[in-house]
């Protein structure tokens, strides 16, 4: 009975996800099922759905809650200089390399709230390069990208986000780079003159630009192989000759189907840098 059971589960969230597809034109098919499932799972107990066969109906026939629904794929776990011996890694292996450009831009894909994206920007700034720059900061979910565009967070993730800058080689205080007023901070304005928070599928959209770092942390982990060699085809097209993509730790590029196509340039820190077309 309880193989039926699943069964039949496994057949509703095909058809619901098979929906959003053909609906609204979301492509969750090739999302890593069991992630899938636990989101669903969630979002029918917020929503108080109850069965899937009940929340397909709804999000065919209301679109406000499909968009409640939306956030629940998106990954949003983020912080200030998150793991920073990556940002470490970032100063001395790749920034050298960018200054050798006289522009260059970073695409931050799947950014969240945006958190990771400023961490970028301030240290470019401290290495005195942050005026050659245009970051492109995108994500999923729209609720979390104006999030990012405030620039506003609370207090505590700032003191959190000021241990990390630390470690990672900060070159001052992260308070120089923000204003506290109450309970929240707001990071300095001259930092956001620089950054493009805009929407984007990482399962469905196109590349925009050629890029000289792709920076993609803890995402590909939510997909199925598929999906993750899409994307992966989709930064080596992005990518300039000689560009960085950066991964997260618990991500590789080993036995994908661009493997061949990058070289190692810090292990630990799952930084690769394209191969130059001789």
């Amino acid at each position: 009975m309880s193989d039926t059971i699943a069964e039949i589960e496994r057949i509703e969230t095909n058809l619901l996800l098979e929906a959003i597809f053909q609906r609204y034109g979301y492509d969750f098919r090739d999302y890593a099922r069991a992630s899938v499932e636990r989101r669903l799972a969630q979002f029918l107990v917020d929503s108080g759905c109850g069965t899937l066969s009940n929340a397909t109906a709804r999000l065919l026939r209301e679109p406000h809650f499909f968009h409640q629904l939306v956030p629940y794929f998106s990954i949003s776990v983020t912080s200030l200089f998150r793991d920073p011996f990556f940002y470490q890694a970032l100063r001395e292996k790749a920034v050298p390399v960018l200054r050798t450009w006289p522009h260059f831009k970073i695409w931050h894909a799947g950014c969240a709230t945006g958190e990771e994206v400023y961490s970028m920007a301030i240290m470019l700034r401290e290495e005195g390069i942050f005026d050659r720059a245009l970051l492109y900061a995108t994500d999923i979910s729209q609720a979390a990208l104006e999030t990012g565009k405030t620039g506003i967070y609370p207090l505590k993730i700032l003191r959190k986000g000021s241990t990390n800058y630390q470690k990672a080689g900060g070159k001052g205080s992260l308070s120089d780079h923000y204003h506290a007023k109450y309970d929240a901070a707001v990071l300095d304005s001259s930092l956001q003159e620089r950054i493009t928070f805009a929407r984007h599928n990482l399962a469905m959209d196109k590349s925009f630009g050629e890029m000289q770092m792709i920076i993609c942390r803890n995402v590909l982990i939510y997909f199925n192989q598929d999906l993750q060699n899409l994307v992966l085809e989709l930064f080596l097209e992005s990518l300039d000759h000689g560009g960085f993509l950066c991964l997260g730790d618990k991500e590789t590029l080993a036995f994908s189907s661009v493997a061949d196509s990058f070289v190692a340039v810090d292990d630990k820190a799952r930084i690769y840098k394209k191969r130059v077309r001789r």
